[in-house]
């Protein structure tokens, strides 16, 4: 899109102008993003039975959010496909990418409260905070991250001046950067739990923990969480040179650090489930969210909080 046209002539087609005038210089594959919308509903479809089957509510409802939201995405970028002009078609595409994210890192979070509860239920703390504090603080983040994100892309998009373009995409970014640095602080946080794990010599506290599922679940937690951490530093690289950026109009950047990095996230905690990985016994180490008494399973990793 040119910096003098901040709205595409809705009346153009790929047929009679250039793609110069339209949201994006190139037109989005077909292909690549039908494989990428099935590749995310096939993985919603299996995260809904593994969530009835295991029970488990808030990972499932997070994770359904969040790849609904990428398919909307895909399916948004396949009609720009037929017509990149169309304002309704961008925002399809545009809004629900970004902030899809942020329901998948928040599914991410639980998993690692509940990796907690499970060891603290055996006498192991491997934690400095408490397994609520984690959901609290970093869904809490998620939250702020995601209505930034939202509203600058709902600004951006409808935009019809460069000013009001502008101040939209560094509303994105600026809930992107403050999704990659919670982020990173989930990432130090939960690497201090392994190391606790390691130093405990504990690994294998329980049949579930000392299972080869359950390591294989905490493998595709880690690799989901460094997969969504490259997606967001990629987009905040993307979206603070603006839609007429470099980065912003290469397709193949985008497939493979947005799309590719997304899919990976998605497959391997759909593959390693947490209701796989913890064999059933998710709903067993639940925990409180506001009391300041804990229940029995969480009491030992509150002690030290």
């Amino acid at each position: 899109m040119s910096d003098e046209a901040m709205s595409p002539d809705e009346s153009c087609t790929v047929d009679t102008c250039s793609l110069e005038f339209s949201y994006s210089s190139y037109r989005p594959t077909f292909l690549g993003n039908l494989v990428y919308a099935i590749v995310f509903a096939i993985c919603l479809v299996a995260q809904l039975v593994y969530g009835f089957r295991h029970r488990t509510w808030g990972f499932t409802a997070a994770f359904f959010c969040g790849l609904l939201l990428e398919i909307l995405g895909y399916v948004g970028r396949i009609l720009m496909y037929y017509n990149p002009f169309k304002q309704a078609n961008f925002m399809l595409y545009l809004v629900p990418l970004t902030i899809a994210p942020a329901f998948l890192s928040a599914g991410i979070y639980l998993c690692l409260a509940r990796v907690v509860v499970l060891y603290a239920s055996e006498g192991v703390d491997i934690s400095r905070l408490k397994p609520r504090t984690y959901t609290l603080i970093f869904v809490a983040c998620d939250f702020i991250s995601l209505l930034l994100q939202a509203a600058g892309g709902a600004m951006a998009s409808m935009a019809d001046t460069k000013v009001s373009e502008d101040t939209g995409i560094h509303i994105m970014v600026a809930g992107l950067a403050f999704q990659v640095a919670s982020m990173a602080l989930f990432m130090g946080l939960a690497a201090e739990v392994g190391f606790r794990i390691v130093k405990s010599h504990k690994t294998k506290v329980n049949e579930v923990t000392g299972s080869t599922l359950f390591k294989r679940f905490l493998i595709a937690v880690v690799v989901a969480t460094v997969c969504i951490f490259i997606r967001c530093v990629f987009r905040v690289a993307e979206l603070s040179e603006g839609f007429n950026g470099k980065l912003a109009n290469q397709q193949e950047s985008f497939m493979v650090l947005e799309g590719l990095m997304m899919a990976l996230a998605a497959i391997a905690l759909t593959v390693y489930n947490p209701g796989r990985g913890f064999q059933g016994k998710w709903a067993a180490v639940n925990y409180s969210f506001w009391r300041s008494s804990t229940p029995a399973s969480e009491s030992e990793a509150d002690a030290k909080a």
